[in-house]
C-alpha cells in the first residue's frame, strides 16, 4: 500500500481524532483469524503493528494471500458496503496491535456529520482502488506472457 492510504493520510486531523474516540485496542498473536470469507463484515482495524495478511480461498489448497497490510492501513472495508460480508480472509502474521472498530458505529458517525462522512467514503475508495491496482499487477505477473509492465 502507499502512504496515501493510511489512516493518517487520508483522513484530516479533526476527522482522525473523532474517529479515534470509538477505538478499542486489540491484540492478535501470530496466526490468529481476523475474519473469514463470506461471514458477517461489522469490525475495521488499523494495524499499530505487526504484519496482516489479506487472503482468498482456493480450494483443495491453503488460502492464497493477496495482500499484507502493516502499520497504519485499513483492514477490512467490507463493514461499509452492504451485504456487509467479508469479501476475504486476514490473518495476523506477525503478532498484531491494532485499533480496532465497530462498523455500524462507524456509519452511524458518517450519517450524522456528512463531512466526516465523506471523509471516511474517499478514504475507503482510495483503499479500494489501491488494493484493485495491486490485485492488478499481482495477476498479470502470474499469467500474463511478459510480466506486469506498466499501469497505464
Amino acid at each position: 500500500m502507499t502512504s496515501a492510504t493510511t489512516m493518517n493520510a487520508a483522513l484530516p486531523a479533526e476527522h482522525r481524532a473523532r474517529l479515534m474516540r470509538a477505538a478499542g485496542e486489540v491484540s492478535f498473536d501470530a496466526g490468529t483469524r481476523l475474519f473469514e470469507e463470506g461471514r458477517r463484515a461489522d469490525r475495521l482495524w488499523i494495524v499499530r503493528t505487526g504484519t496482516v495478511a489479506l487472503d482468498l480461498r482456493v480450494p483443495g489448497r491453503r488460502p492464497a494471500v493477496v495482500a499484507s497490510l502493516g502499520h497504519g492501513e485499513l483492514v477490512g472495508w467490507s463493514w461499509y458496503h452492504p451485504p456487509y460480508l467479508w469479501r476475504l480472509g486476514a490473518e495476523a502474521v506477525t503478532p498484531v496491535r491494532a485499533w480496532e472498530f465497530d462498523g455500524g458505529t462507524v456509519r452511524a458517525m458518517c450519517a450524522q456529520d456528512p463531512e466526516f462522512g465523506r471523509a471516511i467514503a474517499v478514504w475507503v475508495g482510495r483503499v479500494l482502488v489501491e488494493r484493485l491496482l495491486a490485485s492488478r499487477v499481482r495477476l498479470l505477473d502470474l499469467y500474463a506472457p511478459y510480466g506486469s509492465g506498466s499501469l497505464l
